[in-house]
């Protein structure tokens, strides 16, 4: 009955390199590919609220519905803040782009 039981205890301190090896590539792995896959979808994340927030800078409606007067506009600040948000956003897809395809390379799989 004994020599049917096998703790894992031993059977861990018999396995070869090979299997060490083997083990050990599939944990760094799956941990990588996580990190990686959740980086690449904060990106996307970033590039949504930017853009929304950018969409936002153009929302110069009234202060209410009766009122004719706009918001306090200031055009030199409008277009400061649009360009920012404009290069941020270029970035972040040239970013997004470069993650996407290394993600692709370094796991085989599509994003």
């Amino acid at each position: 009955m004994e020599d049917d039981l096998k703790p894992r205890f031993i059977q861990s301190l018999q396995r070869n390199n090979d299997q060490i090896r083997e083990d050990r590539a599939r944990t760094i792995g799956a941990d990588s590919e996580l990190i990686y896959r959740r980086r690449v979808e904060d990106i996307d994340l970033k590039i949504k609220r930017l853009e929304r927030e950018q969409e936002g800078l153009i929302d110069i409606s009234p202060l209410d519905r009766n009122s004719l007067t706009f918001a306090d506009f200031q055009p030199e600040a409008f277009v400061q803040k649009d360009i920012e948000y404009s290069l941020t956003l270029r970035n972040l897809n040239i970013q997004l782009e470069v993650a996407v395809k290394r993600f692709e390379y370094l796991f085989g799989k599509a994003f």
